[in-house]
């Protein structure tokens, strides 16, 4: 086998099962690492773990010992928390809504898991990513770019990894369609050729929603109660805490007005809860705070470009104003829906990611 080691992030699923056999199949030294998430105590009968549980790591270890090369289980549970979790009760606590996936990329991924793989000597961590990475001949930089399956693109989630941690990541995915990664896993006869994905929050078991999830792992913050207000300030409610709402929400408001409200603000010093109709919660702009950019240092000047405000929405128009102080204002061509703080602004010039930001308001 030529080159040096590759650490792969083995969830136990198909992608990155797959991402691990290309690199195998194709010579290269290979070394798999299940990160191990999930509290031990938490088992309650007939609960099912999303991802990252004892039985997912099992089944990397078998799709290794199919491929033939070494697999190690990480205790990481101290780290997730930490860097995940925690984050995430946080910004539910002060009125936000958080994108943990990000941070997990970040900080978890390609940070103590790639920290990890150096000190065994690996150079790079590979996953099961759908994104395309690509040196950009001009200035040498890592560039990011949509995986050719638009339906599983994650770049989006991949925005805020720095220059070195993009160096050191690689995405066999990215030019594979879903159904072609599918294929290849029964091609190769991988135990999880047939294995169901886990969608919404990886870390919340199924039949749980994260405000359950976040109570009984002791991460729910001290709730202050508060009022559900109008957008002229009349008090329509009380609640129990900032932390069950999000911007955009139109369930489980409490209210009978008899009509749709949705909550269109969260105020997190008065504890309010600012609720409107659908047109309230139109915005043409929103300041973004530590903000990264790609290609390049800092923009000469205004870019055009498209945004996406979460990982759901396709993208509009817009025009980002940076500021040398980390942050940026994004003014949309048209009023926007929903655009939450504590989600991930992106920004993209067609297929390639121009950088992005936290939504600060």
């Amino acid at each position: 086998m030529q080159g040096k080691l590759t650490a792969v992030a083995m969830s136990g699923g198909v992608d990155s099962s797959v991402a691990a056999a290309i690199l195998a199949r194709a010579g290269r030294p290979v070394v798999g690492f299940s990160m191990y998430l999930a509290r031990r105590h938490e088992g309650r009968p007939g609960e099912k773990v999303r991802c990252c549980s004892l039985d997912d790591c099992q089944d990397a270890r078998a799709v290794a010992a199919h491929l033939g090369f070494e697999h190690h289980v990480l205790d990481m549970e101290g780290d997730f928390r930490r860097l995940v979790l925690e984050p995430f009760a946080s910004d539910y606590a002060r009125g936000r809504t958080p994108s943990p996936c990000v941070l997990c990329n970040s900080f978890v991924k390609f940070g103590t898991l790639l920290d990890r793989a150096r000190a065994v000597g690996a150079e790079k961590v590979a996953t099961g990513h759908y994104a395309i990475l690509e040196a950009d001949p001009r200035t040498g930089r890592t560039l990011l770019r949509k995986a050719v399956d638009d339906g599983k693109d994650q770049s989006y989630f991949l925005f805020d990894l720095s220059e070195t941690q993009r160096r050191a990541a690689e995405f066999p995915l990215g030019r594979m369609t879903k159904a072609e990664v599918r294929d290849t896993a029964r091609a190769l006869a991988l135990p999880v050729a047939e294995k169901p994905e886990s969608m919404d929050l990886c870390f919340v078991n199924a039949g749980e929603n994260y405000r359950e999830f976040l109570a009984t792992r002791g991460l729910a913050r001290d709730a202050a109660p508060g009022e559900i207000v109008d957008i002229e300030g009349r008090t329509l409610a009380r609640h129990a805490g900032i932390a069950g709402f999000t911007v955009g929400q139109r369930r489980g408001l409490g209210l009978a007005a008899g009509r749709p409200l949705y909550v269109v603000r969260i105020e997190e010093e008065s504890r309010r809860v600012v609720v409107g109709d659908d047109e309230d919660l139109l915005r043409d702009s929103c300041t973004i705070e530590y903000v990264r950019w790609i290609p390049f240092e800092r923009p000469g000047g205004p870019v055009r470009a498209t945004v996406r405000i979460r990982s759901t929405h396709p993208g509009a128009a817009a025009t980002i104003l940076d500021s040398a102080d980390g942050t940026a204002v994004v003014r949309f061509d048209e009023p926007q829906r929903a655009i939450a703080p504590g989600q991930a602004a992106v920004v993209y010039d067609g297929d390639l990611v121009l950088g992005g930001g936290w939504i600060a308001g």
